[in-house]
C-alpha cells in the first residue's frame, strides 16, 4: 500500500503540505482535488521521488511499476505505435534479450525468454497498443505515422496511451482529459474503471471523478483531507463541514427552506407540478453543490447584453469547409436570445469548424449567414490564450477594453476572477494556462456579449473556476453555443443538444447520458442510413423547423418576462430577510422606536404580498411556457 506518514514539504518559501498522513490501499482510485497552485503537482513529483520531503515520509512498496504520463513527447521519427509500445518496459527488456539470445545462438535461453514473453501477452502487444490508440481518437493507420508529424496536442495523447500501455501497479494521472474530447474523455473513463491497479488522478471534470473515483483527497490549507466515495459524495461530506463554519450557509438555508415551501404549495396541482418540479432541480442543485462551494475565490456574473435582437443569427442551407473539402452541409440554424446548444459529435466531425463560422472566423462555401446588426459575439477558443501580450498586466488587458472604467472599479473586477490585489499587476507571461483562460474569460465577459460561443473553455480551469462559470453561464441573457468534455458543464448550461455527424447539424435524439451508448453503437452503416432518412424525410422536417423557429419566437417574451420575475423574485426574498433580522433585534420595540417598528411591520406585510404576487405570475409565465413548448411535441 501507498502511506504517507507525517509528511510536509515545500517548494520555495511556500509550504505546500504540513504533517500530512495518508494510507491508500491496493486497487483504490482516489482522486486528488484542489485549487490551481495548491501542490497537487508537486506531491506528484514527490511520489515519483523528483523532489524530497522535509519531514515525514513517503512508503511505496518496493515492487510496484509506477506509470506516469512525461511533461514532454520528445521529437522522433520512430511510429506512434512504436512509441506506445515503448511504454511496456518488461516487453521492450525481453524483445532486447531475445534478438539478443537468437544472435548468440542460447536456444535454451531463447526458449525461456519466449515463455517469459507470452505470459506478459506479448503476442497481442501491437494490437493492444493499436486499442489504446483508436481509444483515444487516432484514425486506422494513425499509428504508423512518425511521433513528430504530430501537434503538440496529439503528441500529449501519444503520452498518455503510452502510459496506459505500461502495465502498472501504480498508476499517476495529472488532469489527463486536458487535451481529450468528449469522446476520448468517455473512452478513458471506461478505461480507468476496468484498471486493476492502484490509481491517483488529478482532475477538474466532476463527471469523471464521479466515475472513476472510489476516494477524493482533498488538499486545502495544507492539510490533505480524505472523503470516501466520489466527487459528489465529497461535496455533500464537505458541506456539512463548512455549514458548521460558513454564516453564508445559514442565509441559503432561509433561502433553501423558502423554496421548499413554494415547492409544496403547488407541486400537488397537476396545472402547476412542472414549475414546481424546475424549482425543485434547482433546490437540488443549490443544497448539494453550491454549499461545498461558498468559499470559492472566484465571484463573477454577466451584465445583461445592451442588445437583444432576435434573432442574432441565421444560417440557412450553410456549407462550410476548407479550400474544395467540405465539412458540413445544409446546415440551417437560427440563434434566439436565450438558447443554449451544446454541440456533440466524434474528433474531427466539425464541432469546431462550426463554431469557427458562427465566430466569423470561416467563410462559407455556400449558403447564407445573416447577422443582427447589433450581433456582438463572445468567442473562446485555445488559440487566444496565445493571443495575450505577454509584457501587459491583467489590468492592461482590461483597460484597453474599458478605459473609461476606474481603475479601482477593473481591479474589483478582476478579483472576481482571482486576479486580486498585485496578481492583476504582474505580467501575463508567467501565468499558467487556467490563469489564462480565466483572464480571457474576464475579458470577453465584460464585453457585454449577446451570443456566447464557448470552444472547451474549461480547459485548465480548477473546480472552483468550472464551478463559478457554470452559475454565471445560467444568468447570460443572450444566446450560448458550447464544445466541452465536462459533462457537468453541458448538463447544467444546455437546453438543446446538436449532433455534428456526418457532415451534418441535427438536434440528438436523446440526452448527455445517451450519448455514450450512441458512440458504442454507431457504425458507417447506421450513419449511412441516418443520412437515407434524412433525405427522405427531408420535407416534413424542414417544415417542423420551420413551425419550430416559429413557437421560439413566440416563448422570448415569455422566457425574458419569467427572469424579470425571477430577479424579482431574488430581491424580495433578500428585502424579507433583512427585514426578519432587523425585527429580531430587541431594541426596537422600545417605546421611543415604536413608529420605525410599525414602519418595518407594515413594509414586511407589503413585502409578503409582493413576493407572493411575484410567484404566482410567475407560474402564469411557466404554464405560457409549457403550452407553447407542447406545440413542439
Amino acid at each position: 500500500m501507498l502511506q504517507l506518514q507525517d509528511l510536509s514539504f515545500r517548494r520555495g518559501p511556500n509550504l505546500l503540505l504540513e504533517s500530512a498522513s495518508v494510507t491508500i490501499y491496493p486497487g483504490q482510485k482516489v482522486g486528488l482535488v484542489g485549487s490551481n497552485g495548491c501542490g497537487k503537482s508537486s506531491l506528484f513529483a514527490l511520489l515519483l521521488g523528483n523532489l524530497h520531503a522535509d519531514t515525514g515520509e513517503v512508503s511505496i512498496p518496493s515492487g510496484w511499476e509506477i506509470a506516469h504520463v512525461a511533461q514532454h513527447t520528445p521529437d522522433t521519427e520512430r511510429s506512434a505505435i512504436d512509441f506506445v509500445l515503448d511504454g511496456d518496459r518488461e516487453l521492450r527488456e525481453i524483445e532486447r534479450d531475445l534478438a539478443a539470445a537468437d544472435a548468440a545462438g542460447e536456444g535454451l535461453r531463447h526458449g525461456e525468454l519466449l515463455g517469459r514473453f507470452e505470459s506478459i501477452g506479448g503476442y497481442d502487444a501491437e494490437s493492444r497498443a493499436a486499442r489504446l490508440l483508436h481509444g483515444l481518437g487516432f484514425a486506422s493507420g494513425d499509428e504508423r505515422r512518425a511521433v513528430n508529424s504530430y501537434s503538440g496536442g496529439w503528441r500529449m495523447r501519444l503520452a498518455l496511451a503510452r502510459t496506459l500501455m505500461c502495465r502498472s501497479d501504480l498508476l499517476l494521472l495529472d488532469e489527463p482529459t486536458n487535451h481529450l474530447d468528449l469522446d476520448a474523455v468517455i473512452w478513458l473513463e471506461g478505461w480507468l474503471k476496468s484498471y486493476p491497479g492502484t490509481l491517483v488522478l488529478i482532475s477538474h471534470d466532476r463527471d469523471f471523478l464521479d466515475a472513476v473515483a472510489s476516494h477524493i483527497l482533498h488538499l486545502e490549507h495544507q492539510r490533505l483531507n480524505h472523503y470516501p466515495g466520489n466527487y459528489s459524495a465529497f461535496e455533500r461530506q464537505r458541506a456539512e463541514r463548512l455549514s458548521q463554519q460558513q454564516s453564508a450557509y445559514a442565509r441559503q438555508q432561509r433561502e433553501i427552506a423558502h423554496m421548499h415551501s413554494f415547492v409544496e404549495r403547488f407541486r400537488a396541482k397537476a396545472s402547476k407540478a412542472r414549475q414546481a418540479q424546475s424549482r425543485l432541480k434547482a433546490l437540488e442543485r443549490m443544497e448539494l453543490i453550491a454549499p461545498a462551494h461558498v468559499d470559492s475565490p472566484f465571484r463573477f456574473g454577466f451584465e445583461p447584453a445592451l442588445n437583444l435582437p432576435r434573432p442574432l443569427m441565421r444560417l440557412d442551407q450553410a456549407a462550410v469547409g476548407y479550400g474544395d473539402r467540405s465539412i458540413l452541409s445544409g446546415v440551417r440554424l437560427s440563434l434566439e436570445p436565450g438558447e443554449r446548444i451544446g454541440l456533440l459529435g466524434r474528433n474531427g466531425a466539425g464541432k469546431s469548424t462550426f463554431i469557427k463560422v458562427l465566430a466569423g472566423e470561416l467563410a462559407l462555401q455556400s449558403g447564407r449567414c445573416e447577422c443582427a446588426q447589433d450581433l456582438k459575439i463572445g468567442y473562446f477558443a485555445q488559440h487566444q490564450l496565445d493571443q495575450l501580450r505577454p509584457q501587459d498586466t491583467p489590468l492592461d488587458h482590461l483597460r484597453r477594453l474599458d478605459p473609461e472604467a476606474t481603475e479601482q472599479t477593473l481591479r474589483n473586477y478582476l478579483g472576481g476572477f482571482g486576479f486580486a490585489g498585485d496578481r492583476a499587476l504582474e505580467p501575463v507571461a508567467p501565468l499558467s494556462g487556467g490563469e489564462k483562460a480565466r483572464l480571457v474569460l474576464a475579458l470577453i465577459i465584460r464585453q457585454r456579449p449577446n451570443l456566447l460561443l464557448l470552444d472547451e473553455p474549461t480547459n485548465h480551469l480548477d473546480l472552483e473556476m468550472r464551478q463559478a462559470l457554470s452559475e454565471a453561464l445560467q444568468d447570460f441573457d443572450g444566446a450560448l453555443v458550447l464544445v466541452s468534455h465536462d459533462r457537468h458543464l453541458l448538463r447544467v448550461t444546455s437546453d438543446t443538444l446538436l449532433l455534428v455527424d456526418d457532415g451534418q447539424v441535427a438536434p440528438f435524439d436523446g440526452d448527455l447520458d445517451d450519448y455514450p451508448a450512441w458512440l458504442a453503437g454507431h457504425d458507417t452503416a447506421s450513419r449511412q442510413s441516418d443520412a437515407e432518412t434524412q433525405t427522405r424525410d427531408g420535407n416534413e422536417r424542414k417544415q417542423q423547423r420551420r413551425q419550430a423557429a416559429e413557437v421560439r419566437k413566440a416563448l422570448q417574451p415569455l422566457r425574458n418576462r419569467e427572469r424579470e420575475l425571477d430577479r424579482r423574485m431574488s430581491a424580495l426574498q433578500s428585502r424579507r430577510d433583512e427585514l426578519e433580522q432587523s425585527l429580531s433585534a430587541p431594541e426596537l420595540y422600545e417605546a421611543e422606536n415604536k413608529d420605525r417598528l410599525l414602519q418595518m411591520l407594515a413594509e414586511q406585510r407589503q413585502v409578503a404580498a409582493d413576493l407572493e404576487a411575484a410567484e404566482e405570475d410567475w407560474l402564469e409565465v411557466g404554464e405560457s411556457i409549457e403550452r407553447l413548448q407542447s406545440e413542439l411535441g
